[in-house]
Formats: structure tokens, C-alpha cells, sequence
């Protein structure tokens, strides 16, 4: 039978095509606003979003193999290279975790070393969100107010351990570098600094008739939702959902300082932002503490120079700037891991996009991967 003959005899009658008010349209992979490569599949009836589809594993470096080839100190500094935006805290949540697996605890100083080098990558990182994505919705201001205030966390990183982006700050056991002289007058002159630009973020946005209309119930998720999808972090926050792993679950010394958890109820975008900006006061309020309870004494515990942890296995998770970050560890008695599992928020939080935006116009999309706050070297690691 010839093609053309064959062709005649398909029956298309009952095929289902697209309604023709119907379009899929691909968002990226490289779209300005999705900050990596990103690729989302959009459904659209016009400029309403009928349902997405996230592709991700662009940007796939396999870090979970390259551990099982790697010794527990070497594979080390490839955590940093995953949410590069926070890489203080992916270095504290892996140490951390090996230190469990050895039984091994870090010096008291150490404890308070890490507190303040986190909580000032957490501003870094909420600095990095917020200029970013002000820009995605229009303001291009803050994203100058911002970065200009990062500089200066970046520049006590640099005089700390040499790095300003992917910081390798902590070793399993504690912190190998002493603070610098002058670390602690930097870090209270920081809080000094950046106090008052925080409410400089708030005059520009949080009374801004456009961003209001821009973040007010667009991608909004309830509480329910978060707990089903597995969010965690300011977005499970901004729902009503009083949970922070420095608190339900203390770590370093963050139970030797007092700070409150910020909460919001509708779980919408503006809801997200004013959860942020909190964060950010009591990241200020967390560092004063630190700094004066930060004691004397070693920076290292005692650790073997061969690592060789019992066969066993672990899971340790941290509050990172995006949310609950986890490590799992299956030890098989050997110097390097059998498994390495990382549990990155920005991954999780990713797939509640669909849920977020269905219903939403094409504008709010690029609004609700804003206000998630994805680094897509996590997602795909």
C-alpha cells in the first residue's frame, strides 16, 4: 500500500485535538525571570493559565554521585556549589550531618561562628530574593538597594575564609579559620547598617499601590496544600504555619538565642515578602546575640584525619534560607559515603508552582516563581 493510500484509511474523527483557544507555550529554558534554566510548560486559554508542566535537569551536575567517589572531607566543598546563593548554610547542613553519623560535636565557639556566618548568608540570600524579584515584577530599584547592602556581608566572607559567592566556611568538626581580628565590630556594624535599610525595602514596596496589586492573592497556598506538597521554609510560613527547624529542632547554638517566627495567613505573595523582610529583622536581632555570647575557646573538635564513620546511616536537615535543607547518609564503614541523598527546598517548594498558578494570568507566573525563591543549581544539583 502506497503512503498516500495508507494515510486515506487513518480515521481522525475521533482524535482529540486542542480547543483552539488553547495554546502551550514553552517559558524558557533561558527566560530572564525564572533566574537559571528553568522550562515551564504553560497551557493557556488566552492569557489565563489553564496548567504547567516544570522540566527541569538543565543545569545537572549529578552531586549525589560524585560523593559516593569522593571522600567525606572532599566532597565537602561540592555542597556549596548547589544553592550558591546560601552556601554557608549547605556547608552547615552537610557538616552537620557527618558530625552525627561520627559522633562527633563542635567546639561551643564553633556553634556560635556558625550561627552568625549563617544568619548573615541568610540576609545575603533574602537580599539576593528581594532585588531579583522586584525586578521580575517591574522595580528595578531595589534590586540596587539591595545588592549595594549585600556587599558588605560579602566583604566580611572574603576577610573570613577568602570567598565571597560559594563560601567554604565550616569543616567536619567545627570552623578550621579563626575569626579575624575585628570580625565581631564588622558583624555589629552590619547590623547597624542594614537595620535601617530594611525599612528603606518597606518604603519603596510594602505601600506601593502596583506591587500591592502585583503579589496581593496571586499565588496563593494554604496551609494544607504546603503540608501535602512538602513546603517548607517562608512559603509554608506566609500560610499560618508557625514551623522553623531553629526552633522545632535546634542546631549549632540556636537554642542559646531568642528570636521569634514570623508568620502570615493568606499565603499569597505579599504574604511571602512580608515573611521575608521579618526574617531579615530577626536574622539582625539573632547576630547581636551571637556576637556577645560568642565565647573562647577552639574552633575544631577532634576528628581523625581519615574519616572512616561506623556502617550506619543518617538524615540531618537544617533551616536554610529556603527552606528545610536535609542530608541523608547511608555510611557502609568505608572513607567514602555508600549514598549521598540531599533534600534541597528549592526542588520541593518548585513543584507547588502548578497549584499556585492555575487560574492565574501569564504575568503572575513570572510573580509566583519570583516569590519561591528557586536557585535552579539546587533544583537539579
Amino acid at each position: 500500500m502506497s503512503p498516500s493510500a495508507e494515510y486515506k484509511t487513518l480515521d481522525l474523527h475521533d482524535q482529540t485535538f486542542l480547543d483552539s483557544n488553547e495554546m502551550v507555550l514553552n517559558m524558557g529554558p533561558q527566560h530572564p525571570s525564572t533566574h537559571g534554566v528553568l522550562r515551564v510548560i504553560l497551557k493557556l486559554d488566552g492569557e489565563k493559565v489553564l496548567g504547567t508542566e516544570c522540566v527541569i535537569g538543565y543545569l545537572h551536575r549529578g552531586v549525589e554521585k560524585i560523593a559516593e567517589n569522593r571522600t567525606y572531607v572532599q566532597f565537602n566543598p561540592y555542597v556549596d556549589r548547589m544553592d550558591y546563593v546560601a552556601a554557608v548554610s549547605n556547608g552547615l547542613g552537610y557538616c552537620e550531618a557527618v558530625e552525627k553519623l561520627i559522633d562527633v560535636q563542635a567546639p561551643p565557639r564553633a556553634q556560635f561562628l556558625r550561627v552568625i556566618l549563617t544568619e548573615l548568608n541568610r540576609l545575603a540570600s533574602h537580599q539576593v530574593w528581594l532585588g531579583t524579584h522586584a525586578l521580575d515584577i517591574g522595580a528595578i530599584t531595589p534590586l540596587f538597594y539591595t545588592f549595594r547592602d549585600r556587599e558588605e556581608v560579602l566583604k566580611i566572607f572574603e576577610k573570613y575564609c577568602g570567598a565571597r559567592l560559594t563560601t567554604h566556611a565550616f569543616r567536619i568538626g567545627g570552623c578550621i579559620y579563626e575569626a579575624y581580628d575585628g570580625f565581631e565590630k564588622d558583624v555589629i556594624k552590619y547590623c547597624d547598617f542594614v537595620g535601617p535599610k530594611i525599612d528603606e525595602y518597606e518604603s519603596l514596596l510594602t505601600g506601593n499601590r502596583i506591587w500591592v496589586q502585583r503579589t496581593k492573592g496571586v499565588g496563593i497556598l494554604n496551609a494544607a496544600d504546603c503540608k501535602a506538597l512538602g513546603v517548607t521554609g517562608p512559603v509554608l510560613r506566609a500560610a499560618g504555619v508557625k514551623w522553623d527547624l531553629r526552633k522545632a529542632q535546634p542546631y549549632a547554638a540556636y537554642d542559646q538565642v531568642e528570636f521569634d517566627i514570623p508568620t502570615a495567613e493568606n499565603g499569597d505573595t505579599f504574604d511571602r515578602y512580608m515573611v521575608r523582610i521579618a526574617e531579615m529583622r530577626q536574622s539582625v536581632r539573632i547576630l547581636r546575640q551571637a556576637v556577645e555570647k560568642l565565647p573562647a575557646g577552639p574552633t575544631m573538635a577532634k576528628v581523625p584525619k581519615v574519616l572512616k564513620p561506623p556502617v550506619g546511616r543518617i538524615y540531618h536537615s537544617i533551616e536554610a534560607p529556603k527552606g528545610e535543607l536535609g542530608y541523608f547518609i547511608v555510611s557502609d564503614g568505608s572513607t567514602q559515603p555508600y549514598r549521598v541523598r540531599v533534600r534541597p527546598p528549592s526542588f520541593v517548594n518548585l513543584q507547588a508552582l502548578d497549584k499556585m498558578v492555575r487560574g492565574a494570568l501569564i504575568a503572575d507566573v513570572v510573580a509566583v516563581i519570583g516569590t519561591l525563591d528557586i536557585v535552579l543549581g539546587e533544583v537539579d544539583r
